[in-house]
């Protein structure tokens, strides 16, 4: 696996690697080069490596400050790739800070009897450092790399698999594949502008339009993958919309399967915006219940109503909610045609005609759902039709691997010079062949680190919690 080399980071850094608040147990994690010295000022002993070693952490005085383990990973076989130590202490904040604190000074002592090396000052670590440092020093590519926070961000079960799957490098070796194919099906064609002289029929001879064709078959596959897993990992923005008292509010509770918003015969009783996750065969999905659409005096409705319109024009989807108690009313059906007018065009809408328990009898138009949010009436089938829109493809949620905008875009690139590099097989133009060949082969390399600006690296990494 293709991996930056490694970097030297002579400045060690440490953090509180455990989430803030009271808990069981703490950490604070210190990562740089040859940390022996710090962990026997810190422990007052030597640690073995990779050993758990039980015992009091020590003040300046000697004197302890809790009792835990400490743990000695010599580079390189750390997370890493520094030296790294890690001291389990009891999780209350204090206790925390001062053993950080600890840290800090004790990276500046000195103790010659040790015959160990001074430590440069350590500093407190930037949010990611730790897995940036693992990048750089080559213990994980960069798609690796983003899947670590992804399985700590993940809000369903199917995405954290997914990452997993990411960060043992399954994406990575899908996208090295491809890439080995690019630079074998380069080989030939560079070799050919490089010795023209040999009149060798590459294209016919080694059969390059179908290795290109392969390629661009086994890139879409990937691509598919990608979106699957990129769905995991964001979901969908889903809008409930409609006028007053059309059940909203019970829709956005029955989907969730429990009372989060107020229910009332009383017109306008939301006036802000009630946002819930709930999950769909592990597809997240961003339920919003919104202000009813309608004309209002009063100024608080009003704003309600303004925040529900911005959300509309933001939304993946709108769950338009129709009122079948009221379809037959003149104003009802004069007060739909302005919501209608105003809906945005590129927004997919989903009609949904609620209150089939109180209107039995009703018909509804056949791109309409019958439904009652009271009862449960339709919500299968709306989840159903939620995952299509969303571009859920059922059964494939075991094979695929967490996936960022970013990696969508390198791969659209990638599929987009391919299918120019098609273009040029057709006629002398090899060298513009080449061109489209690396060209995607560089948009591949952007999603492990191969080919990837330092600033991208900071945007990334920035996005990390401190301590990972």
């Amino acid at each position: 696996m293709p991996i930056p080399p490694p970097r030297s980071t002579p400045d060690p850094i440490a953090a509180i690697a455990t989430a803030p608040g009271r808990g069981a147990v703490g950490i604070v994690r210190v990562s740089g080069p040859d940390l022996r010295a710090l962990a026997q000022a810190l422990c007052g002993r030597v640690l073995a490596p990779r050993e758990a070693s039980y015992g009091p952490f020590l003040d300046e005085g000697g004197a302890p400050i809790d009792q835990g383990l400490a743990l000695h990973f010599p580079a390189p076989r750390s997370y890493t790739g520094e030296d790294v130590l890690e001291l389990q202490a009891h999780g209350g904040p204090v206790v925390l800070q001062l053993l950080l604190a600890r840290c800090l000074q004790a990276a500046a002592e000195v103790d010659p009897a040790a015959g160990l090396p001074r430590l440069p000052r350590l500093r407190l670590a930037r949010p990611g450092e730790f897995t940036e440092r693992a990048f750089l020093n080559g213990k994980l590519d960069l798609a690796q790399a983003e899947a670590v926070a992804d399985l700590i961000d993940a809000s369903t079960a199917a995405a954290a698999r997914s990452a997993s799957r990411s960060l043992a490098g399954e994406f990575s070796r899908a996208v090295h594949a491809l890439r080995d194919g690019l630079v074998h099906l380069r080989m030939l064609i560079e070799a050919t502008l490089d010795f023209p002289e040999e009149e060798i029929d590459v294209l016919s001879a080694h059969d390059v339009r179908g290795q290109l064709s392969n390629l661009q078959q086994s890139l879409a596959g990937v691509q598919a993958r990608a979106r699957q897993g990129a769905l995991l990992r964001e979901g969908i923005k889903v809008v409930i919309a409609g006028q007053p008292n059309a059940g909203k509010s019970s829709l956005l509770n029955a989907l969730a399967g429990a009372e989060l918003a107020i229910v009332t015969p009383i017109a306008g009783t939301t006036r802000d915006v009630v946002q819930q996750t709930i999950q769909i065969d592990g597809v997240p999905l961003h339920v919003l219940d919104t202000a009813g659409l309608r004309e209002s005096g009063d100024e608080v409705e009003r704003i309600g109503i303004a925040r529900a319109w911005d959300h509309i024009e933001s939304a993946d989807a709108v769950l338009w909610l129709h009122d079948l108690t009221r379809r037959d009313a003149p104003d009802y059906i004069a007060a739909e045609s302005v919501i209608e007018r105003k809906l945005p065009a590129a927004v997919p809408v989903l009609h949904l005609w609620n209150k089939h328990d109180a209107a039995p009898g009703a018909a509804v138009p056949p791109d309409g759902l019958l439904l009652s949010a009271r009862t449960g009436e339709g919500l299968n089938e709306l989840r159903q039709r939620l995952l299509h829109l969303a571009g859920w493809q059922g059964g494939a949620g075991e094979g695929l691997f967490l996936a960022r905008e970013r990696h969508l875009q390198a791969l659209a690139q990638a599929a987009g010079h391919l299918h120019d590099a098609g273009a040029h097989l057709q006629g002398p133009a090899l060298d513009l062949l080449a061109e489209e060949l690396r060209l995607a082969q560089n948009a591949l390399g952007a999603i492990t680190g191969e080919f990837t600006a330092d600033d991208l690296l900071g945007v990334i990494f920035a996005r990390f919690c401190i301590g990972k």
